[in-house]
């Protein structure tokens, strides 16, 4: 068993235990909890990851629900533990769920909760700012600055991309991606080939009506594509932006051969899941196409990256920071913590998670249900009528 580990307690003599894995941002999600009679205690362990020995420390012998981590490993030790220590609820301060065991969850009856609806500009937002500043080379023009090597004006000093008038490409045209899309074209007046398994009808619509406004006052209109294979998209765009689902399909979905496809000066973008790109592959690309530029908030096998891509100018590389944005942050936090208070108190489940703005109205009292909880089907959850 690991030694006891730190915490921070709030409203010692709450009925309901609730235990935070991380400090989140904000307290309005303390609130919202201890004003329904939890004692909420957060692990302030100087750890950025947590065992599952820690967790299960953490756990205790009584735990009515935790609010946990992607970077957590969350199956069958963990939630056995938690439904021996009396608790039904668990939720991820984060949309995707890679890291728990869902089968796991059900066969324990432990509500799995999630936070979608709260991320998708924040997130668009992100994708956007990797894709300029490896357009226009802007990380490695900071280093050059701060190193003290800029002597004066030189005509071929970090030329980069323009990105008006030339073709953004989308993979994943669904909440997120169709947000980067407008940003892209209505920001810069990039022309958009995307590639989905479903029609994104009204980016459609918006495109074709920018468009018609841009003609309207004497400029070229933005045209769109919807590209009948992913492989379109890699040859015809620009810039690439990432947004699919990770699954077995999606693995490795950009590798060497479809790396080789793309344009010598291309920039691809990643703010989705990391092993979504061969990373090995893109390092030894990115070695032989030093006009190649990629823009990456996941990597593969996170917190690390793949030898060499640490070292490749034409590299942007961020820390998974696509949702860190506080509103956004205090968002995730609000919606973890009331998936886990809605499950303790017996309320429904909101009928469509990705609309939660009445939960994060600081001005009035959220609904009595819980916001997303991923498996309420298969546990026989009754849905909010609200």
């Amino acid at each position: 068993m690991a030694k006891p580990i730190s915490i921070e307690v709030w409203n010692p003599s709450g009925k309901y235990r609730v235990v935070s894995t991380k400090p989140m941002p904000g307290t309005r999600w303390i609130r919202l909890l201890t004003d329904q009679d939890c004692r909420v205690e957060i692990c302030t362990e100087k750890k950025t990851i947590l065992s599952v020995e820690d967790i299960i420390a953490l756990i205790g012998n009584k735990c009515d629900g935790v609010i946990g981590q992607l970077t957590e490993d969350w199956g069958e030790v963990l939630f056995s533990a938690l439904r021996r220590a009396g608790g039904t609820a668990f939720s991820n301060m984060a949309v995707g769920y890679n890291n728990v065991d869902v089968n796991a969850a059900n066969k324990y009856g432990v509500a799995v909760g999630n936070t979608p609806g709260v991320l998708t500009e924040t997130t668009a937002e992100l994708a956007a700012s990797l894709s300029l500043a490896a357009a226009r080379r802007i990380v490695e023009a900071d280093q050059f600055m701060r190193a003290g090597l800029y002597d004066g004006w030189l005509p071929n000093l970090f030329v980069g991309n323009l990105l008006k008038g030339q073709t953004v490409g989308v993979i994943g045209a669904g909440r997120i991606g169709s947000a980067y899309a407008r940003m892209m074209i209505e920001g810069f007046k990039m022309n958009l080939i995307y590639y989905d398994l479903y029609q994104a009808t009204r980016l459609e619509k918006f495109v074709t009506a920018y468009g018609q406004f841009l003609k309207a006052n004497g400029e070229q209109p933005v045209t769109w594509k919807r590209a009948a294979t992913m492989e379109d998209v890699l040859r015809e765009a620009d810039v690439i932006s990432l947004h699919p689902v990770l699954d077995k399909t999606t693995y490795h979905l950009i590798n060497k051969e479809r790396l080789s496809i793309m344009k010598k000066d291309a920039v691809l973008v990643n703010a989705s899941r990391g092993p979504v790109i061969d990373e090995a592959a893109l390092v030894e690309h990115l070695k032989l196409n030093p006009m190649f530029r990629v823009g990456l908030d996941v990597f593969e096998e996170e917190p690390l990256m793949k030898p060499g891509l640490a070292e490749q100018k034409n590299a942007v590389v961020v820390p998974h920071i696509a949702s860190a944005s506080k509103w956004t942050r205090e968002g995730m936090a609000t919606l973890a913590a009331l998936n886990v208070l809605g499950k303790i108190k017996g309320y429904p489940v909101w009928s469509d998670p990705n609309s939660i703005e009445t939960f994060l109205n600081e001005s009035s009292q959220p609904p009595p249900a819980s916001p997303s909880i991923v498996n309420a089907k298969q546990l026989g959850l009754p849905s909010s009528k609200l």
